[in-house]
């Protein structure tokens, strides 16, 4: 029997009445919707509704329900028109009558509102999790580089050298800003909508606040149109891994980079690597370039979304149905990749030797050599120019600037003198950047460390909400 049938004289077109129906996707909220529920029921039985003999009925109803589809995982019903109505089938089917008293004063909508509330607010404690792991996999890796040093690139090109950990460390303070986004959607997505109704409010005198607290909401929604009709939280935590998957992108394109034999700073691991059917030299980087490839498709979940959404009036349409395939895809697609990416990194090898040459090649030096001047009491434009000089010098000359005589250097300007040299150092190019975030290798263990702390706190947030 269908949940909407009795005003209807005629049956749904078979073609339409499966091309409708949702159940082949939506089924992954069962847990969910079995704890709403449940919740339901009590309020029910809290508003007099149901009897404490049927309270009984319908909860060990409810958990049969879930124990058959976990003991079947990949469960099927034809004729079930969404999770929502394979549910009150079921229940009905045990437990009789009774069973449809379940849907008292309810609506699907409010139902669907709440259910992909709790799908979303379960995926972003999964999702934080595991950028904890991945966190803590590139901080392993950036304590573990010590004192290599590689060039950082500004356009692609050289332009200082920094600590290979402090690099490394741009990445994890990315993904703790994803952490937080995350948790600033859970914070805004946390309400109740149930007892909400169709869209004006539910038709019985149930306890929201109950049912919000036994949910684990920190409060109810205060407008049920808006409860009903809102999908801003799946739009925003979808955005949110649109980000994410981007910057995991960039760490993938720029691994893609080194790991060439242009560069050579990387070395495929060959667990997370496939080879060429022709060429049996290869080694390609196919979990890096799949991160890279997969980025497009979370973005486009999201933009399927915002399209989506954009011309709805209120409150419910059946449009929003079309947010579950886009919202469950996208999640799917980072919860892939995460724990991937994490072994990835503790998999993969650097070439610290060479990372330290390239870091002391060419002129990636110049800019302490004209903070050298700035020292000596010269204005930072004309060192600047100064030291630009000395490189076209050093490109007539085929040198480096740690070459040139000092008599040479007196030519641009009377402030150089032997101690020059010792600042071009590489040791003493990176230690020059002491400040707060700076590559210096005091800051950059310091950085370690409030790297290893905040991975903690978040680890404690995420087991908090377990």
């Amino acid at each position: 029997m269908k949940m909407w049938s009795g005003r209807f004289r005629q049956a749904l077109d078979p073609q339409f009445e499966r091309w409708q129906r949702s159940f082949d996707f939506d089924r992954r909220l069962l847990s969910y919707e079995l704890a709403a529920s449940g919740t339901h029921a009590r309020a029910l039985k809290n508003a007099g509704v149901l009897s404490a003999d049927e309270l009984i009925s319908i909860l060990e109803g409810l958990q049969q329900i879930g124990e058959m589809a976990s003991a079947a995982k990949g469960f099927v019903d034809d004729e079930a028109e969404d999770v929502h109505h394979f549910v009150e089938k079921q229940l009905a089917a045990r437990i009789g009558e009774a069973g449809y008293k379940l849907h008292s004063g309810r609506s699907r909508n409010e139902q669907i509102a709440t259910d992909l509330r709790l799908y979303v607010r379960a995926a972003i404690d999964e999702l934080r999790k595991e950028l904890a792991e991945v966190c803590g996999a590139f901080t392993d890796r950036a304590d573990q580089a010590g004192s290599t040093a590689i060039p950082a690139y500004t356009h692609l090109q050289h332009a200082e050298p920094v600590l290979v950990a402090h690099w490394l460390l741009a990445y994890v303070e990315m993904f703790l800003r994803d952490a937080d986004r995350l948790a600033d959607c859970r914070k805004r997505l946390n309400v109740c909508p149930l007892g909400s109704g169709a869209v004006a409010g539910a038709t019985l005198p149930l306890d929201r606040s109950f049912m919000a607290e036994e949910l684990d909401f920190a409060g109810a929604t205060l407008n049920s149109i808006d409860a009903t009709s809102d999908r801003d939280f799946i739009l925003e935590f979808v955005n949110a891994l649109s980000l994410l998957s981007l910057h995991l992108s960039r760490w993938a394109e720029e691994m893609i980079i080194f790991s060439s034999q242009e560069f050579g700073f990387v070395q495929l691991p060959e667990v997370y690597s496939t080879g060429s059917s022709a060429m049996p030299q290869k080694k390609n980087p196919d979990l890096l370039e799949l991160v890279r490839g997969k980025t497009g498709r979370v973005i486009g979940s999201a933009t399927a979304l915002m399209v989506t959404l954009k011309g709805l009036p209120l409150a419910y349409n059946k449009d929003l149905q079309e947010t579950q395939e886009s919202l469950f895809d996208a999640t799917d697609t980072a919860l892939g990749l995460l724990p991937l990416v994490a072994g990835w990194m503790k998999a993969v090898e650097f070439d610290h030797p060479r990372m330290n040459e390239a870091a002391q090649s060419g002129f990636l030096n110049a800019w302490a050599a004209a903070t050298y001047l700035v020292n000596r009491g010269v204005p930072s434009r004309l060192a600047h120019e100064q030291i630009g000089k000395a490189v076209k010098l050093c490109l007539e000359k085929n040198c480096k600037l740690q070459d040139l005589t000092l008599d040479e250097l007196h030519a641009l300007n009377p402030a150089f003198d032997e101690s020059f040299h010792d600042c071009l150092k590489p040791a003493a190019v990176l230690a020059i950047h002491d400040v707060i975030g700076g590559t210096a290798p005091a800051r950059v263990r310091q950085g370690i460390g409030v790297a290893r702390k905040k991975i903690e706190s978040l680890r404690e947030e995420v087991h908090a909400h377990a």
